[in-house]
């Protein structure tokens, strides 16, 4: 089911990602999982200036109503729409290329230079390597390699 779960959230990012940038939002994330025994569809959005309870309720009004429609979830579930919060993931380029010179956490799929986790600062964006500079000491990290990465939230 996980890779049915993988299409379902592929299926519906590609339907709403447009409606979405109509409304001057930016899609951050689809997930599709079991949460305390229901299916849930959790929605990550976000904008310029932040994201508010009235800009999620208008968002999971218009896209709820799409998804239905075009029969995208094959059970039962339940819409969450949310901003993405402080330790935001970065997933596409963009948002890497957006937040360069900050701070973030990096998990690998597989180990580079014996290590699978790196906390530091974004120095550069390439098209295939991200740049962090670790205690000092600049690394490239391929792109392909990555399994998950997030901003730190320094206060």
């Amino acid at each position: 089911m996980a890779e049915d779960a993988w299409s379902v959230a592929r299926n519906v990012e590609t339907l709403i990602e447009p409606v979405l940038d109509e409304m001057g939002m930016e899609l951050v994330e689809v997930e599709y999982l079991v949460d305390r025994g229901r299916w849930t569809l959790r929605v990550y959005i976000d904008k310029s200036g932040g994201v508010t309870v009235d800009d999620c309720a208008q968002v999971s009004g218009e896209i709820g109503v799409l998804i239905d429609v075009n029969d995208l979830v094959p059970q039962k579930y339940v819409l969450e729409v949310s901003s993405p919060g402080l330790d935001r993931p970065l997933i596409k380029q963009e948002d890497f290329d957006r937040e360069k010179g900050k701070k973030v956490k990096i998990r690998l799929k597989e180990p580079l230079e014996g290590r699978s986790n790196f906390i530091g600062y974004l120095v550069r964006i390439e098209p295939e390597t991200i740049y962090v500079d670790v205690d000092g000491h600049e690394k490239a990290i391929p792109f392909q390699s990555l399994q998950k990465a997030n901003l730190v939230y320094e206060f």
